[in-house]
């Protein structure tokens, strides 16, 4: 493995690079001597080569061919450079190593091009405007008197004058790969700027070419030099990798660099016509066709252009009413099109619109086991079956992350069958991956009649609707509502009791109530749960079972938890301070699966827990099974953190939920509470027995902790104790109390009030 200092290094060539181009280049203009010269573009060209050569050796370039061609061809434009001087009476010698450079070049540009994604009609459209204008130049000025010079052959001055030419191509080549970006990395700026130093070099030549030479002096050579210079930082510079990363705008802008080589293409023909139309008919024949080609082209441009911004247009309203991951209508598409069934005229006669929101259930699930991308093809399915199943004419769309909406107009019984056609898609297994899931979907439908304010009735029917599938999944997977008003009221008063209840959070409305443990044989505490309580100004005592769900609903849990915790911490080491309390009892605070989702949350109970003073024995975190069962990931994690701080990990209502011997052994609890309808019917259920007696071998085996909840009589604290459990809590020692009152009653220097002794008859 490389070091950091040799990777620096690495990123840090192309500066080294450019500073010996920088030198060479000096020495070079200076002309001290040609074999200094001669070893100054050596260096140069031949290290241009290498850079080109190991491109992709380096980096993870594509295509993987292109930057070694453009070796070549920098190696064939080296030979002839340095022959040149060498060879003014043959100067074929150094075309033939230089004309077959440049078709290596283009053939480098067209790779690039390619792995670009190719060039949209606005570049081709824009390269042809700029080559032709080149090309007119290079012909009535370089080309023509190259060709009228009588004492050399006719080889020599055709090859004079294509020279620029073969620029104009490279030259149009580059117009096109810069016209395919909106930004120019590094690399891209340096190649650029290479090529038209490239093009400087070439038409220095052209223009000593219609005098006749072949060759004047090494300041002619000395842009060929700096452009192996920019070619070899091109390639050595880290951005050479994005030179095949394409951004093209939708439409192609009139930008300034655009514009830039635009405008004098466009106005080359008529100043031509001034500087050189009047030398012969032929001339004025030839920049009247590139004049008429040029205009052609710009109108051509021009009408690509306007059909870009209508494609474009086109393309940006499709998106903005389309799903981008399924191509099903959106829910801004989905509403215009309820509006529009809504306020057809057949509408009243083929019965009621119907509009069905369904919600996929176990969603979340398959998101956080295989992740996103996973969830996206579970989506992509659904759409796909969905489409197939449903009726022509009904319109089907995707208006959430996993949510969709299907909208019919006929009668109730068709709508049931339509509903029949939903469920029916989730019958088989989904395949994902190499394996097979198996979902359900809540449906909720709603219905109108035609009439009325067609967008008001369309978001109606959505709200109702989504109140409907809501309501279906609090019954549970699968299942399917209608909507009916009574709905309302509820929805109104689950938004009325979310607002009291962040009210009372804010507000102080809320109390902790302590409900001990104690050891069944004596009565004793050894614990304590904490317990939330809310006494509504108006509506009086809400049980928890009613707004602990619509915290969770609200996202209002987090909140409530921390602030239910900081309650109890802080009565906790006021108990352990005065006394009221041993060292070795311990408090029993609830956790909901969704704080146990929180990676933060062992360090915030770690400040608590310093805050307070309380150490972390002394606190036990109870959780529902469910935390188990989906505790795999962050939830699981955060389960291990919490158990390494010293905390005591208890699993509440043990035996109602997903109950099994591998989840205790593989999560770090400590100990079960066993569920009330359990406990309920000891002394008259054989089976309850059964069950305990089962739950307390299993605890015993793994070290757990075992604590009854609901213990009420006697009866049952006995059958309790006979079965081995020592812990219990419930209605037979008294409900939860105030701190105050469990100071007064509970107290550890004091009489312990509770029921007979064990043994001492049923109550």
């Amino acid at each position: 493995m490389r070091s950091a200092a040799a990777s620096h290094a690495g990123r840090r060539w192309w500066q080294m690079f450019g500073g010996a181009g920088a030198v060479a280049t000096v020495l070079y203009t200076l002309d001290l001597s040609p074999s200094v010269n001669g070893a100054a573009f050596a260096l140069i060209g031949l290290g241009a080569v290498l850079a080109c050569a190991t491109v992709p050796l380096r980096s993870p370039v594509r295509p993987r061919a292109a930057w070694p061609i453009m070796g070549v061809a920098a190696l064939f434009f080296l030979v002839g450079v340095i022959v040149r001087p060498y060879v003014t009476d043959q100067p074929l010698l150094a075309d033939a190593a230089t004309v077959p450079g440049y078709a290596l070049l283009a053939t480098f540009f067209a790779l690039l091009l390619r792995a670009r994604g190719g060039v949209t009609r606005h570049a081709v459209l824009d390269g042809l405007i700029v080559c032709l204008a080149g090309g007119l130049a290079s012909a009535l000025l370089l080309a023509s008197p190259a060709a009228e010079i009588a004492d050399r052959p006719a080889i020599v001055s055709f090859l004079a004058g294509l020279y620029p030419l073969f620029d104009v191509v490279l030259l149009a080549l580059g117009v096109n790969l810069t016209f395919t970006a909106r930004t120019w990395p590094p690399s891209l700026v340096a190649l650029v700027c290479g090529i038209a130093l490239m093009v400087v070099g070439d038409l220095a030549y052209a223009v000593i070419g219609v005098s006749g030479l072949t060759y004047a002096s090494p300041l002619f050579d000395a842009p060929f030099l700096l452009s192996y210079t920019l070619i070899g930082i091109s390639a050595l510079h880290p951005s050479v990798v994005e030179l095949v990363r394409a951004d093209r705008q939708p439409v192609q802008a009139w930008s300034w660099r655009r514009m830039s080589l635009l405008v004098p293409a466009v106005v080359t023909p008529f100043v031509l016509l001034v500087a050189v139309g009047g030398r012969s008919g032929g001339h004025r024949a030839l920049l009247a066709a590139g004049g008429l080609a040029i205009v052609t082209l710009l109108m051509l441009r021009a009408v690509t252009a306007v059909q870009a911004q209508v494609a474009a247009q086109l393309h940006s309203e499709y998106q903005s009413m389309h799903d981008p991951l399924t191509g099903l209508p959106n829910r801004r598409m989905a509403t215009a099109e309820i509006e529009r069934l809504v306020s057809a005229p057949s509408t009243a006669a083929d019965g009621r619109v119907w509009v069905c929101v369904l919600d996929l259930d176990g969603f979340k699930w398959v998101n956080d086991s295989w992740g996103h991308d996973t969830g996206d093809q579970l989506v992509i399915e659904v759409a796909t079956r969905l489409r197939a199943a449903l009726p022509a004419g009904t319109t089907l769309a995707r208006v959430g992350g996993d949510e969709f909406v299907a909208a019919h107009v006929g009668e109730e019984t068709e709508a049931l069958r339509l509903v029949e056609r939903v469920q029916s898609c989730f019958a088989t297994p989904l395949p994902l991956h190499d394996t097979k899931v198996v979902i359900s979907a809540s449906l909720g439908l709603a219905h109108a009649p035609g009439g009325g304010d067609p967008a008001l009735t369309a978001e109606a029917l959505l709200r109702d609707a989504d109140t409907a599938m809501y309501r279906s999944k609090s019954e549970g997977p699968g299942h399917a509502t209608i909507f009916d008003v009574s709905m309302h009221d509820r929805v109104r008063e689950r938004i009325e009791l979310e607002g009291a209840l962040r009210a009372a959070l804010a507000e102080g409305g809320l109390t902790v109530v302590y409900q001990p443990i104690v050891r069944l044989d004596t009565g004793r505490p050894t614990g304590a749960e904490a317990l939330v309580r809310w006494n509504h100004p108006e509506r009086g005592p809400i049980p928890p079972m009613t707004f602990i769900p619509v915290a969770e609903e609200a996202g209002l849990i987090d909140a409530l938890g921390t602030w239910v915790r900081n309650e109890a911490l802080g009565q906790l080491a006021r108990w352990r301070a005065d006394g009221t309390v041993t060292d070795d009892f311990y408090l029993s605070i609830n956790v909901s699966p969704r704080q146990l989702e929180d990676p933060h949350l062992p360090a915030v109970v770690t400040r608590e827990l310093q805050q307070h003073g309380v150490p972390a024995s002394a606190v036990a975190l109870e959780m529902t099974e469910s935390v188990m069962a989906d505790g795999g990931g962050v939830a699981g994690r955060v389960l291990f953190e919490l158990r390494e701080l010293g905390l005591r990990l208890l699993v509440d209502d043990f035996g109602t939920g997903f109950s099994a011997l591998g989840y205790l052994r593989r999560f770090p609890v400590t100990g079960v509470k066993i569920d009330r309808s359990f406990v309920s019917g000891l002394g008259e259920s054989g089976e309850d027995e059964e069950i305990v007696r089962a739950v307390v071998a299993m605890s015993r085996a793994l070290g757990l902790s075992i604590v009854a909840e609901g213990v009420e009589t006697r009866t049952q604290r006995d059958a309790l104790a006979a079965v081995g459990v020592v812990q219990g809590q419930g209605w037979l020692w008294g409900p939860g109390v105030s701190a105050g009152d469990f100071a007064l009653h509970w107290a550890a220097d004091r009489h312990v009030p509770g029921p007979a002794p064990l043994g001492a008859g049923n109550a």
